[in-house]
């Protein structure tokens, strides 16, 4: 490895040790930091705010569609923010922002309704830009495929652990719906502390990563719009995708506990740790094995056919459990598998691997935000749709739709873009 410009013994023997350590630290200290991260954003929604309606709209939809507006936000103010993001910044970035989105949840608990709402928006929009801080120390280096993959599984453990931490929080404390979130905070805001200092002291890529996966710094505006208009098909292709697959985990995240009581399980917070942490480690484990393939296009194309084989878990799993072969437990868990090996990727080696298959030097920051802002729109039209399109119907009949839209539309979108990378490729080749 590098070595280390940073002071402390930690950076010194990060800067020394060997690659089998310095991946498990940086990844653990990742993966730690997102999951507390997390609790500042998702612990409200396993509250249902039930029976509580504001102009005919549910107060939980308003409470979701102004939080996913303010991720929305953040991720088009990301493009710029992120791409440009000094590295020294990083940590400093990342406290300013959790620490806003905390003081948001005290506001809404103080503040009644429907004047709280404003409040997740406060909270939704500096978190959207934690990720890009945090992913910008795992990316460009030779095990980015790992450390990559453990930070966005941190999405799917963290989702349910938080879940479960809340629902326990309002079931045991006797805590209020609208006292729980900033409670939570409370409880993981010490060990967020301590790994972002951890991941503070990870030293820079060494001039073997950059080798091999090209160097990373911030892009000016003309090598965005370079990038962009280099690259314009295949962006439209696969971040048509994106927006399919994060308008569908969004749906998944925000009213999985409006879905579980639909099944029969309303009273049981451990239901959303025990079926996301085997989604969790499958999920790391194959994802995370693509660091294996060495060659940065054919990585890339085993990227893709994993996204494809997650569209058609998604819709054959679903199909399963309307004809009752498997049970409900069971589908989340494969709908789960299904959307997060489409929806990982992205968020982990995809874009990583498109830099370095393409010889850009630049930021995965860029281009991650740029498929997140129009994303989180698609998650928005979704939250309005169910509410004024679709509100016949129950949110596991609308969840279940969901999953063959993905499934369908999400498969050609993905041929579509294996196609285009394919012959990008070959004309990139060419004229090496």
């Amino acid at each position: 490895m590098a070595s280390s410009t940073k002071g402390s013994f930690v950076a010194r023997w990060l800067g020394q040790t060997n690659t089998i350590l310095f991946s498990v630290y940086t990844a653990l200290a990742a993966f730690s930091l997102y999951t507390c991260v997390y609790a500042f954003r998702k612990t409200f929604s396993v509250a249902t705010f039930e029976g509580i309606h504001y102009f005919d709209i549910d107060y939980k939809i308003w409470l979701v569609t102004f939080q996913v507006m303010g991720y929305a936000a953040s991720k088009f103010a990301g493009i710029k923010i992120i791409s440009e993001l000094q590295a020294k910044s990083r940590a400093f970035g990342i406290l300013l922002m959790v620490t806003i989105a905390g003081v948001s949840w005290l506001l809404f608990a103080l503040v009644p309704a429907p004047y709280n709402i404003i409040f997740l928006f406060t909270n939704g929009f500096p978190l959207g830009l934690v990720w890009g801080m945090v992913f910008g120390y795992l990316e460009g280096r030779r095990n980015t495929d790992v450390l990559g993959a453990s930070l966005a599984v941190s999405f799917i453990f963290s989702a349910g652990l938080c879940k479960s931490v809340g629902g326990y929080i309002m079931r045991d404390w006797h805590v209020s719906e609208t006292w729980m979130p900033f409670t939570a905070a409370l409880l993981f805001l010490l060990p967020l502390l301590i790994f972002l200092w951890l991941l503070d002291q990870v030293p820079p890529p060494s001039a073997e990563d950059e080798k091999l996966r090209t160097r990373r710094q911030p892009m000016s505006l003309e090598e965005r719009k370079d990038f962009v208009r280099n690259f314009l098909p295949g962006l439209a292709l696969i971040i048509g995708l994106y927006v399919f697959l994060t308008a569908f985990r969004d749906f998944r995240d925000n009213f999985s506990a409006e879905i579980w009581k639909s099944l029969g399980y309303g009273n049981s917070p451990e239901i959303f740790t025990t079926t996301e942490v085997p989604v969790s480690i499958a999920c790391l484990v194959v994802i995370g094995s693509i660091v294996l393939i060495k060659n940065n296009y054919v990585a890339l194309s085993a990227i893709q056919v994993l996204i494809l084989a997650g569209t058609l878990i998604t819709g054959i799993s679903t199909y399963a459990f309307q004809e009752q072969l498997i049970s409900a437990p069971v589908w989340m868990t494969l709908t789960g598998l299904g959307l997060y090996l489409g929806y990982i990727p992205f968020n982990s080696s995809f874009f990583d691997r498109l830099l370095a298959t393409f010889k850009i030097t630049g930021t995965v920051g860029f281009v991650m935000y740029l498929a997140d802002s129009v994303g989180y729109l698609g998650s928005v039209f979704v939250m309005f749709y169910r509410n004024f399109g679709q509100r016949g119907l129950s949110w596991l009949e609308f969840f279940m739709k969901g999953a063959y839209v993905l499934s369908i539309f999400g498969f050609v979108l993905v041929i579509g873009s294996m196609i285009y990378f394919h012959r990008k490729h070959k004309r990139f080749e060419l004229t090496k």
